[in-house]
């Protein structure tokens, strides 16, 4: 990163930190050995859509953090609605027969936000955690209701669950399946991507949509339907590329769950709460009633971590059956009070400053002016909707021929980004934003021509390594 050295431009205090980070933290999806060579950039300080470097340099967050900084940064009343729980109930155990006003109060607001009959929320403490917790669920529910051979699970390649083992097994990211972890492989099933960028050569969109789902038919009718459990789908796919599937994918997957007795589970950590202008977008963007709706993220802005597994009616229904069974999992911070005050807190800013309409009127200038960057030799496709976007980087146009891996061209691009003041999400060929959700047009302006040097910069740097031909 473009602050990673800890040269002499750092006060000594700074680069004591930036040494103690390099020296001991490991990070989420920490490379060992260019960690220990270029060390991080560290913030200090943030505000609104902006954050602050321990130098003072200051940034446009266009990734929101992590998919997750919804409301922005620094707000005080989001403090104060924290402190004041830590200040009344700091914690209070989640277990059996024990509650506390928090969650109860969150898991009614949830259940009011959430489509059709998905009455029931089981915190967790993320979103990996969440997709664990349905993954659990859905066992239950199966074996209450006399089917125990129903295990076999459906996902997707390119698919982005979390990190957990299970959730790292439901995952479909070939970059992020490391040949030295083990996965659960004989009840985990990975389907085509919907990615109609990478689509079979001769298929319109239409036509890659009949193919996907011919596919997932088969596949059902391969293992048996009475064998099939659940089938996990991210509405618009995130880390794997925001990938937006073809028209009718979504509704036409469910559609193939509901014939086959097949617990459908819709992971919204990244779409839910305000991303595409929505509280959830399955049923508003794509007509999908999910059996399961797993989110995080936006539902607290990141001020504290908290993920949830709303359920529907039917799956509770059936669990509640017998007197002796007992839902055998959950975490220490299930329902933490603190973290659901500021959920709450979250919510009521987000419908008191309508901030979904924001949402849609600034996401569509955005897309507008993304694609403005499709001129640039290397730019193959902008994809994505609203605040969700992404930037396909290709070594050539026509044939959509990748750069080779050791260019790594995203992270090439997200460095010169971080010159000129803004923060973009490498991930090997793309580059990723989801801002905070007040961003505004001025802030867009602000992205987008700064966007364009630092891609025009990485294509003057690979045409003086010989991977791009000299620009007539």
């Amino acid at each position: 990163m473009s602050k990673s050295s800890g040269g002499s431009t750092r006060r000594a205090s700074n680069k004591e930190v930036w040494e103690q980070d390099r020296r001991h933290h490991v990070h989420p999806f920490h490379n060992f050995v260019s960690y220990d060579r270029e060390g991080a950039l560290i913030m200090d300080e943030g505000s609104g859509a902006y954050i602050t470097d321990i130098d003072g340099k200051r940034y446009f967050d266009a990734v929101g953090g992590m998919w997750c900084t919804n409301i922005g940064l620094g707000r005080k009343e989001m403090a104060d609605a924290i402190s004041e729980q830590v200040l009344k109930l700091a914690y209070a155990n989640p277990f059996t027969d024990m509650s506390n006003q928090p969650a109860a109060r969150l898991s009614a607001k949830l259940a009011e936000l959430a489509p059709g009959d998905l009455n029931h929320v089981f915190f967790t403490c993320g979103g990996s955690t969440a997709n664990d917790g349905a993954f659990r669920l859905i066992q239950m529910y199966q074996g209450a209701r006399g089917k125990p051979q129903k295990k076999h699970i459906l996902c997707r390649r390119d698919s982005y669950h979390g990190t957990t083992y299970l959730a790292a097994s439901l995952s479909g990211k070939a970059a992020d399946r490391m040949p030295d972890f083990n996965y659960i492989e004989d009840i985990i099933h990975h389907l085509t991507s919907p990615n109609y960028y990478r689509a079979p050569e001769g298929l319109d969109e239409a036509q890659f949509c009949d193919y996907l789902v011919d596919e997932m038919e088969q596949k059902i009718l391969d293992l048996g339907a009475d064998n099939i459990a659940a089938y996990f789908a991210e509405p618009i796919l995130g880390s794997g590329g925001v990938i937006v599937p073809p028209e009718g994918y979504n509704r036409r997957t469910w559609e193939l769950c509901q014939k086959y007795d097949i617990v459908y589970v819709a992971d919204e950590v990244v779409t839910g709460f305000g991303r595409l202008g929505h509280w959830f977008v399955s049923k508003d963007m794509f007509d999908v009633q999910p059996d399961i709706i797993c989110c995080a993220k936006g539902l607290t802005s990141a001020y504290l971590p908290l993920g949830a597994a709303i359920f529907s009616d039917r799956i509770y229904e059936v669990l509640g059956n017998d007197e002796d069974r007992w839902f055998a999992s959950g975490y220490t911070y299930s329902g933490h009070p603190v973290s659901c005050a500021a959920a709450l807190k979250n919510i009521e800013i987000m419908e008191r400053e309508n901030i979904f309409d924001n949402v849609r009127e600034v996401g569509a200038y955005f897309e507008e002016q993304l694609r403005t960057l499709l001129d640039l030799p290397i730019v193959g496709d902008i994809r994505g909707h609203l605040f969700m976007m992404c930037v396909v980087n290709v070594m050539d146009k026509e044939s959509k021929e990748f750069f080779p891996p050791e260019v790594d061209i995203g992270k090439r691009i997200s460095n010169h980004c971080e010159t000129e003041g803004v923060i973009v999400r490498p991930a090997a060929d793309l580059n990723i934003m989801s801002p905070s959700l007040t961003m505004s047009k001025q802030d867009v302006d602000f992205i987008i021509p700064r966007l364009r040097r630092a891609i025009e910069r990485t294509m003057a740097d690979l045409t003086n390594e010989g991977y791009l031909p000299a620009m007539p």
